[in-house]
This record gives structure tokens, C-alpha cells and sequence, in this order.
């Protein structure tokens, strides 16, 4: 079985990846992977029948014979306890399953994580690949991640979404330090401590002015000591 290659965004072999189902036969279900052939989804490596038309998070390996095949057990090939991973590293995340605590993801396409529901500003769907980061490595070497960077450059990734939701509402967001934090985080996806740090450092660089019920944006130039 074959189709054009730019169907699909090309997979390759050691990836995970969210692939659609071309067709079911007796050998097992076929795979548009973006490449000139279509990949084998074997029987054995099947959680469960596909249908043709939907998707499957498979990861892509060779098997005994050098042939790239599918794989649904991801459990086989992503390991619990990463290896070559510090905080801060940034990583490429596959998002698996949702769980009671948030989102397991495939890190690196070799390990699973754990995204907190707490670091998820926005909607997050199976199979979507992003950028994230490596909040901590715990004893046992199971991986805590954000979508965040660390450190300064935090602060300035969420000043931007601060920034952004002012343009939004005209120049003025009525959210201020003193705010329910259920509100800014319905509002902005955001914790109230990183509210509080981004305005502090929004206000420094004069770009915005904290008044009493909410924060103002500064036109360029302008200068928050009124």
C-alpha cells in the first residue's frame, strides 16, 4: 500500500506519533506515516482494533527484521526512569493520556512524564507535540515537566501572555496582586504567584501601570512613575 508523501507530516523511526489509520486487513491495520509506503500496525502490537479514518498513538520502531513497524503498547518502548535529563532541559512532549493529575507524556519520544494540571494554560489534545521543560527529576528518575521555562525567562513568557490579554481588553484588565486566584487563572491560564511576578516585572520595565483594581497598559515610551 502506498500514498504521496506529503499527505502527513513525515514520522520517523524512534518517534511517537499520532497517525491515521488507511486501511485494516488480515495482517493487521496500515498507518499514513507520511512516507511513500504505509506503515504496519501488527496485530500483537494492537491495544485495541483501529478503525480506518481514526487515529492511533503508536510509537515507530524496526523490528527483528529492520522493517519500521507500529507499536501501540508504548509502555514496551518509553521508559519510567529517564536518563541524560536535568531541570531546565527543554524537551520535545508527546501528550499521551490525561490522568487525575494531568497529562502523561511521551518526553524525548523515550520516557514518560507527568504534566500537572497546574502547568496547563491551554486545551492540550491527544497526540499534540509541543516544546516543554523539565521541572524536576524525582529520586526514583520519573520526569515532572512544565510548559514553561525556568528562571527569568519564565517571567517574560508569561509577562508576554499578561501583555497580550491587555491588548485583548482594550488596555485594562481588572485583575490585581489582591484577585481570587481562581479568577487569573480562569482569565489568563495562570497561577496567581506568577501573576503577581509578571505585573511586578511588567511594572519595572514600564509597561504597564498596577492600580488599585487592575493594571493598565503603558503606550511605548510612557513611564509607570505617575
Amino acid at each position: 500500500m502506498s500514498r504521496s508523501p506529503q499527505a502527513t507530516p513525515p514520522a520517523h523511526v524512534g518517534e511517537v506519533a499520532y497517525l491515521r489509520v488507511a486501511a485494516v486487513n488480515a495482517t493487521g491495520a496500515f498507518l499514513d506515516w507520511g512516507q511513500p509506503k504505509e506503515l504496519l500496525l501488527p496485530y500483537p502490537e494492537q491495544r485495541f482494533r483501529p478503525e480506518v479514518g481514526k487515529r492511533v498513538l503508536v510509537c515507530i520502531y524496526e523490528d527483528d527484521r529492520g522493517r519500521p513497524v507500529a507499536s501501540q503498547r508504548l509502555d514496551k518502548h518509553l521508559q519510567d526512569e529517564a536518563r541524560g535529563l536535568a531541570a531546565g532541559d527543554e524537551v520535545t512532549l508527546v501528550i499521551a493520556d490525561r490522568t487525575d493529575l494531568g497529562f502523561k507524556v511521551a518526553v524525548n519520544h523515550r520516557f514518560w512524564g507527568l504534566l500537572y494540571q497546574d502547568e496547563v494554560s491551554r486545551p492540550l489534545r491527544r497526540g499534540q507535540r509541543l516544546t516543554g521543560y523539565i521541572k524536576r527529576v524525582r529520586e526514583d528518575g520519573r520526569l515532572d515537566l512544565s510548559l514553561l521555562p525556568p528562571g527569568s525567562a519564565r517571567l517574560d513568557v508569561v509577562g508576554e501572555q499578561v501583555l497580550a490579554a491587555l491588548r485583548q481588553a482594550g488596555g485594562y484588565l481588572m485583575l490585581s496582586d489582591k484577585s481570587d486566584p481562581a479568577e487569573i487563572k480562569a482569565r489568563l491560564g495562570i497561577s496567581k504567584n506568577a501573576y503577581k511576578q509578571a505585573i511586578g516585572r511588567l511594572y519595572k520595565q514600564r509597561r504597564i501601570l498596577i492600580e488599585e483594581g487592575g493594571i493598565r497598559l503603558l503606550p511605548e515610551g510612557d513611564s509607570a512613575e505617575r
